[in-house]
């Protein structure tokens, strides 16, 4: 005789289906707390939209436990740019980020680099989903008011390239 526990699970559409105990508490595991870095970009402070997509932020359930408005210097851009240096549009974005403030955060919650960037939308803006900080903001490809890292790497190299320790309060 099996000693298996079962559970219900309850789906969507009302009904529900016997599982096994380990499947349910796989299901219900919850994810790693992560960090994530994000850039509100000039196109985005020039036309006072941080609130607004802070909003968005906030709504897919992450928090912003560091953030401060910066003027990036040439060297943080081409720094922060670095990977793509030998791309032709490396100039363009170089002068972009540097034409004014921009908002740097640090943004935590669960699976918080996958989320995030759902919530940016693809990076051309005609190609983003409705809702998406992209479709809803972005003026351009190039102008597309908003960066988040692409990986748990990345986001320790960037995040650590604009906040010390002790300003990440979460």
């Amino acid at each position: 005789m099996s000693r298996a526990l079962h559970c219900l699970a309850f789906l969507p559409e009302g009904s529900h289906k016997a599982i096994s105990r380990r499947e349910f508490l796989k299901q219900r595991r919850p994810m790693a707390i992560e960090r994530t870095f994000s850039i509100l970009k000039p196109d985005a402070t020039r036309r006072n939209l941080t609130g607004a997509i802070n909003a968005l932020i906030e709504a897919a359930g992450l928090r912003i436990v560091a953030q401060k408005r910066v003027l990036m210097t040439r060297a943080q851009a081409e720094t922060f740019y670095a990977v793509h240096k030998a791309r032709p549009f490396f100039g363009e974005l170089v002068e972009t980020m540097t034409s004014g403030p921009v908002v740097v955060q640090v943004l935590e919650g669960e699976d918080a680099i996958r989320k995030y960037r759902d919530v940016l939308g693809a990076t051309d803006p005609a190609k983003a989903a409705d809702g998406t900080v992209r479709k809803k903001f972005a003026l351009s490809v190039g102008e597309n008011s908003a960066h988040g890292s692409d990986g748990p790497e990345t986001a320790a190299v960037e995040i650590a390239q604009f906040f010390a320790g002790n300003e990440i309060v979460g």
